[in-house]
């Protein structure tokens, strides 16, 4: 009797575990899930974002708080704080305790408009995409006891580059702008220890939607032009071929300690990656020739006709375990993120995440490559939406620097992927959250009368702090998600 009735216990556990496994099969399959979907990564927090869609979050340590700064796309929605329909703009989040975030200000953005010259594609005109944040303590010129904001402004006719006043958080106040009278703006970078911005901007009479244009904000009331950049052909009045599909898509600086900055050319297609002289590109002449151009240029790297460059970040003086006992055992390498941009992986190939070597610069080479397999989830039925990649950190913490990138991979979420052999990168977690009342559906053309609409999960950027909490943020309006790795993942990163 006893073991009959032990035989029954078992056979219970067992068809418990067998829905389980059924449910989480469901919802890696199902066209939209209802439950988050997770390996080795664990929900810490969660904040709505008032339903905006997001595009770029900055994490800031303001004396004993920690601050989140959200970018969004255009778009608009309530402000309970105000009670006004207010354009997309930069959401403020106090993330101090990161298991209940507080949301403390809202700027507005740039109304919606148009789509953006030369980006037929680019559906969410308006907002505030982009933002950095810098101490006043760590820039040469700035009062020492305020925090600055950089960010983008719009990115169709009217746009701009603004600086804000943020050492109070709920209350931040403009100081200037920058520069405005531009057509598209996007990915910036600040060097916090110089001030000098790397700001990507459409500049009228340019041949490609986006190029650089270079200001030192060591004191970001009182903004300083240094010059125009951008590839050989896409200054005005040449006659060249146009590389690098769109132009510029954003830069990664060094700073003055390693002279090197990394721009990222083709976001979606005809992908290049350039590395330059930081110094040369700053004193050396700045007139918009072809001559002048190259002159800062250490290495150009051209990628596959179908193979983009959202995103470039370097990771230098990786000591390879491999090559211990041999003399060049340290390498240079840069990691290069693809975007994804056909709905239902229709349109478009798959992007992915590229590895390449640039222990010698003047002859970068690939060495690998990395993607979520679509099987794995039945990622082009899940949702229609997008699913490849769109962007990594970009946070330098030693305690993810060689070791792990995370990488927004659209419907598949947030995938942390070990680096430590740069040569075989291999996944070790991930996190696709669940939709909430706040997704947004993604619509697929059917070739008929109608569309077909679904549901879809759209983790769109991801950034750590120096805390080692992940944030992820959904194009489709779900909000910010904080994580924390756990499990064997969590033994590959320098955490406790």
């Amino acid at each position: 009797m006893t073991y009959f009735r032990l035989s029954l216990v078992a056979v219970a556990l067992a068809m418990v575990l067998a829905v389980a496994v059924a449910a989480q099969q469901q919802a890696r399959n199902g066209a939209a899930q209802d439950r988050p979907d997770k390996s080795n990564m664990e929900l810490v927090g969660y904040q709505d974002l008032q339903g905006r869609s997001a595009y770029q979050p900055v994490i800031q340590k303001q004396g004993e708080r920690w601050i989140a700064y959200v970018g969004h796309h255009g778009g608009s929605a309530l402000n309970p704080m105000t009670g006004k329909e207010e354009p997309n703009g930069t959401s403020i989040v106090d993330v101090t305790n990161p298991k209940q975030p507080k949301y403390v200000a809202h700027i507005p953005g740039q109304p919606a408009g148009g789509a953006m010259p030369g980006m037929p594609g680019m559906s969410e005109s308006g907002g505030a995409q982009m933002v950095r944040v810098c101490n006043g303590s760590d820039l040469p010129r700035a009062d020492r006891s305020k925090v600055y904001m950089l960010r983008a402004y719009g990115n169709t006719a009217g746009s701009a580059h603004e600086t804000w006043d943020v050492t109070d958080p709920a209350k931040p106040s403009r100081l200037t702008v920058v520069v405005s009278g531009l057509t598209g703006t996007h990915k910036n970078w600040w060097e916090c220890d110089t001030g000098i911005a790397y700001l990507v901007s459409g500049e009228p009479g340019w041949r490609v939607p986006r190029m650089t244009k270079i200001y030192d904000l060591s004191d970001p009331a009182k903004p300083v032009f240094i010059r125009d950049f951008g590839l050989p052909g896409h200054q005005p009045g040449s006659t060249a071929r146009v590389d690098g599909d769109n132009g510029l898509h954003g830069p990664v600086s060094t700073g003055p300690k390693g002279n090197r900055v990394y721009f990222a050319y083709g976001y979606v297609r005809e992908g290049i990656v350039q590395i330059v002289d930081r110094e040369k590109l700053l004193k050396g002449p700045k007139e918009p020739t072809n001559e002048n151009l190259l002159y800062p240029q250490v290495s150009r790297f051209d990628l596959p006709p179908s193979v983009g460059a959202h995103n470039v970040f370097p990771l230098l003086g990786m000591e390879i375990a491999e090559f211990a006992k041999e003399k060049e055992r340290v390498r240079d390498f840069v990691f290069i993120v693809d975007e994804a941009t056909g709905r239902e992986c229709q349109d478009s190939p798959r992007a992915m995440a590229w590895v390449a070597d640039i222990t010698t610069e003047s002859k970068p080479f690939g060495v690998a490559n990395w993607t979520v397999p679509e099987a794995s989830g039945n990622y082009c039925g899940r949702g229609a939406g997008r699913f490849g990649t769109h962007s990594s950190q970009e946070s330098f913490t030693p305690i993810y620097y060689k070791r792990v990138m995370f990488v927004a991979h659209f419907n598949a979420g947030v995938r942390a992927v070990d680096i430590r052999d740069p040569f075989n990168p291999k996944e070790i977690g991930f996190y696709i959250p669940a939709v909430t009342d706040r997704t947004d559906k993604r619509c697929v053309d059917t070739g008929t009368s109608s569309e077909r609409c679904k549901v879809a999960i759209q983790t769109n950027n991801v950034e750590v702090d120096d805390r080692g909490y992940i944030y992820i943020v959904d194009r489709a309006n779900t909000g910010m998600h904080i994580l924390e790795l756990t499990g064997a993942a969590r033994k590959v990163a320098n955490l406790p």
